[in-house]
């Protein structure tokens, strides 16, 4: 196995919730897709972060883009998760959302969302890492969906 795989395996052995981040376009059209890539930064002020690899489609939007939604999803959300991480005409199609702060798409019935005004970004290796101040959250108490080494799981209090 060459350097890169067995990094990239390694990597896979930290299991991370799954989310999907939102914006909208310069025509105000919903884009989403999927991550694990995020994390809280700080309390005081409140930001968080997440990263886009620099070949993505989407790369440019987001970078266009003043604010963004971070969903993380419930474990029975599986579907949506596979849904925002492969390419699709209209990954929002069958998926029950609302416009939130600054107009931004946000997924119902996930354990947690963060709608942000993007404060920074920096360019990461073969990624881009994006800051945001979240204006506004809600969370309410199910199972979260986990990804580890390369497999959907959950995860429960206590376990």
């Amino acid at each position: 196995m060459d350097k890169s795989m067995a990094l990239r395996r390694a990597f896979g052995k930290f299991a991370t919730g799954v989310a999907v981040v939102t914006t909208t376009d310069g025509n105000d059209a919903p884009v989403g897709l999927t991550i694990n890539s995020f994390t809280s930064v700080s309390l005081e002020p409140p930001l968080v972060l997440w990263s886009l690899v620099t070949r993505s489609p989407n790369l440019e939007v987001f970078r266009n883009a003043s604010h963004f939604a971070i969903n993380i999803l419930a474990s029975d959300q599986r579907a949506i998760s596979d849904c925002f991480a492969n390419p699709s005409e209209d990954r929002f199609a069958g998926i029950d959302w609302f416009r939130g702060l600054a107009g931004l798409p946000v997924i119902r019935n996930t354990i947690a969302t963060f709608e942000c005004r993007r404060t920074m970004i920096v360019e990461a290796g073969d990624h881009v890492v994006f800051f945001g101040a979240v204006e506004d959250c809600e969370q309410c108490d199910l199972e979260p969906l986990v990804f580890f080494a390369g497999q959907y799981g959950t995860a429960r209090p206590g376990d």
